[in-house]
C-alpha cells in the first residue's frame, strides 16, 4: 500500500468553472426570443443557459448581468466566452447598463 502511496496521481483538466459580471442588466425573456442559442425556463431554473460552439462552453446568464461559465478547457477560452457573450448580449441589454 506504501508504494501506491507514494506514486504521484496523473490527471487532466477538462473542464472549469468561473463565475463573473457581465456589467449588463439582463431581459432572459427578450434574449431567448431573439438568440436561438439561449435556452430560458423560468419554471424550471432562474437562470437562462448559452451555448458556444467554438470555444466548446456553456453559460449560466442571470438578470443582474451575474454568469457561470462551464465546459472551458482552461482561462484562455473562458476570456475568449465571457468576451463573445458581452459582444452577443450587449445590444439587447437593459436601459442603464454600463
Amino acid at each position: 500500500m506504501g508504494d501506491f502511496l507514494s506514486k504521484p496521481i496523473e490527471f487532466v483538466i477538462t473542464n472549469m468553472v468561473a463565475s463573473a459580471s457581465l456589467g449588463l442588466e439582463l431581459d432572459l425573456y427578450a434574449l431567448a426570443n431573439k438568440i436561438p442559442e439561449i435556452e430560458y425556463e423560468p419554471e424550471q431554473f432562474p437562470g437562462a443557459i448559452l451555448k458556444f460552439k467554438e470555444p466548446k462552453a456553456s453559460l449560466l446568464l442571470f438578470k443582474n448581468g451575474k454568469v457561470i461559465c462551464a465546459g472551458a478547457k482552461n482561462e484562455k477560452e473562458i476570456r475568449i466566452v465571457l468576451a463573445k457573450a458581452k459582444a452577443l448580449l450587449k445590444p439587447y441589454a437593459e436601459k442603464g447598463s454600463k
